[in-house]
């Protein structure tokens, strides 16, 4: 993905990076409520098998530029993949429905008289144009402001006074986003104690979407935009930890078994958590895988297989559903299992999927894969997690040859929601350092509070969707703030 800034010019078009969230929070915390595009993991509600690949295969062209990752095809198995959250901006309080992404940089919504914006979502979401004149609080940031100096990394030598913070988003696909910087009030919802919020509102910036070419016009997915938590300046951790508000640090816990789940801003204090680093310097979050195990043997992979030079090491992603592999581990995981089933009936599903019968316990069937990584962490990926239930005693595996996928068959590993659920993920920027867990998502989890020292505890939900909606569960999203928010504004 490419973001550059576009010729500075007055304009009443606009393109909203929406720094707002519907949230709860724990005295300085702050939380909002994320649902999933599908009713469930095995597909029995009529979600067809190709949408979740098909899911993936859009995010990669567009988030995957540098690799270059167009999958392609229609097959895929059914499970969770896009989570999104409805939020409120502006006075009086609108509501929106975006995307929550641990691989964007940026955050967005489309703008009133949006250009070849989607009109209707195949998601039964009713779609909402942001209106800067219907917000009493709504202002233009102009290119001669901090935020656009930040979110460029310099200033505009192009900028005249009162012109707009423009810009042009380029995907990898080609499809492009244009418009400019706002400002606005963002509905909050402070955590004030254990399981306790109270009302906040606080003011952020954002971008307004005047223009879209390409996907992002079409209705098959859309929501009215994105929130990014990637590391990028112009991401909501990165505008909030820039403003001094809150430490670089988030984590998730995905409920893999009923949905919903939990997403923080800030240091978790319970559960504890070990880290592996981050590989600096990456578009992603990447890092340092060592070696891979099944039931205990290690796989017989090249030393230089997940080398962290131009490939970039391996991407952990929750915006992405599957498990993409390089070509050899994908065999030898495929030769494994066929070892611990010999007389399995393996057949194609869509071209893509490799699928079978089974009348038993998978866990007890299958093997358990662990991957290592360095600083000795490692995840454990069960059975139940890489295999989806399509119909009853019909199953399809989740690992995809991401080989195959490339143009140039590049051997990428990214790892996406079937190995991170049911565990929570911790994204510490400020140490630079990713780790994870096996927890329970459904449960609770202790985030500290910086001003007062205390702990508060924040649960996770699973809430039933609004009517009219595709049904769906929903995430509690948390965020951490200094006392300062409640006073100051952001910019």
């Amino acid at each position: 993905m490419e973001i550059r800034r576009r010729s500075c010019r007055s304009s009443s078009s606009i393109l909203i990076f929406l720094f707002l969230l519907h949230l709860q929070a724990v005295f300085c915390n702050l939380v909002f409520e994320v649902d999933h595009k599908y009713r469930s993991r095995n597909g029995r509600d009529g979600t067809p098998i190709g949408a979740l690949r098909l899911h993936d295969s859009r995010r990669h062209r567009r988030m995957l530029t540098a690799i270059d990752f167009p999958l392609g095809g229609d097959g895929s198995p059914t499970g969770t993949a896009l989570y999104y959250t409805k939020i409120g901006i502006g006075t009086p309080a609108a509501d929106y429905y975006v995307q929550v992404d641990t691989g964007s940089d940026i955050m967005w919504t489309y703008c009133k008289y949006c250009e070849n914006c989607p009109q209707k979502s195949d998601l039964n979401i009713p779609l909402r144009q942001y209106d800067i004149s219907a917000s009493s609080s709504g202002k233009l940031i102009t290119c001669d402001q901090d935020f656009c100096d930040v979110a460029f990394s310099g200033p505009n030598s192009n900028c005249q006074e009162g012109m707009s913070c423009e810009y042009s988003v380029t995907y990898g696909d080609g499809s492009k986003s244009e418009g400019h910087f706002v400002k606005d009030l963002i509905r909050f919802d402070q955590v004030t104690g254990n399981f306790q919020t109270s009302p906040l509102n606080g003011s952020f910036a954002f971008g307004c979407s005047s223009k879209q070419s390409g996907e992002l016009g079409s209705s098959s997915e859309a929501v009215d935009g994105i929130i990014g938590f990637g590391q990028a300046n112009t991401s909501l951790l990165s505008q909030l930890a820039l403003s001094g508000r809150v430490k670089k640090v988030f984590s998730h816990c995905l409920d893999g078994n009923s949905g919903g789940g939990i997403f923080a801003i800030g240091e978790v204090v319970q559960p504890k958590v070990n880290t592996t680093p981050l590989i600096r310097d990456q578009q992603h979050y990447n890092v340092n895988l060592r070696s891979i195990d099944v039931d205990g043997q290690l796989l017989d992979l090249p030393t230089d297989l997940f080398d962290t030079g131009s490939g970039g090491g391996t991407i952990i992603d929750s915006g992405t559903t599957l498990a993409y592999l390089p070509s050899l581990v994908y065999q030898q995981f495929m030769n494994r299992i066929r070892a611990h089933q010999p007389y399995l009936t393996t057949y194609m599903v869509e071209h893509q999927f490799t699928c079978f019968r089974f009348t038993g316990a998978v866990d007890d069937g299958f093997p358990v894969v662990t991957f290592h990584f360095q600083n000795t962490l490692s995840l454990t990926v069960h059975p139940h997690d890489y295999l989806f239930e399509v119909r009853d005693t019909e199953y399809c595996i989740g690992w995809q040859n991401s080989g195959l996928q490339t143009k140039d068959g590049s051997q990428l590993t990214l790892l996406g929601d079937i190995v991170l659920q049911n565990k929570l993920v911790v994204y510490d920027l400020e140490n630079q350092a990713i780790g994870w867990t096996p927890y329970n998502c459904s449960s609770s989890i202790k985030l500290r509070d910086d001003s007062s020292g205390n702990a508060y505890s924040v649960g996770g939900f699973n809430l039933s969707c609004v009517p009219g909606l595709v049904a769906v569960t929903r995430l509690l999203f948390l965020l951490l703030l200094i006392p300062a928010l409640l006073t100051h504004t952001m910019i």
